[in-house]
């Protein structure tokens, strides 16, 4: 039984001594370094990440105006089309 709370006490004793070293390596200057550089990374990564979306944004509007000239001018010749038909068919019926 005493074996068991030197193996408990032990491993609790690590435990404090570990977390107290984590902290104090959490908390240097050279880790606020490593984190300085890692939050500019991020950064630098969303700013890139942003402009590529914008870019895609831009073009994507760019097919929408494109594609709905297309149906606009296509909508035009259907109706000059019917319009032809129209004429042909009531010249024949007068006729």
């Amino acid at each position: 039984m005493t074996t068991d709370f030197m193996k408990k006490a032990a491993l609790f004793a690590g435990g404090v001594l570990f977390g107290t070293a984590g902290i104090k390596i959490l908390s240097s200057k050279d880790a606020k370094k490593l984190y300085v550089q890692t939050t500019a990374a991020a950064l630098r990564a969303k700013e890139c990440v942003m402009n590529t979306a914008t870019s895609i944004q831009e073009n994507a509007e760019d097919i929408l105006a494109e594609a709905k000239a297309v149906n606009s001018s296509r909508r035009e010749e259907v109706f000059e089309d019917q319009s032809e038909e129209n004429t042909e068919e009531t010249t024949t019926c007068e006729s």
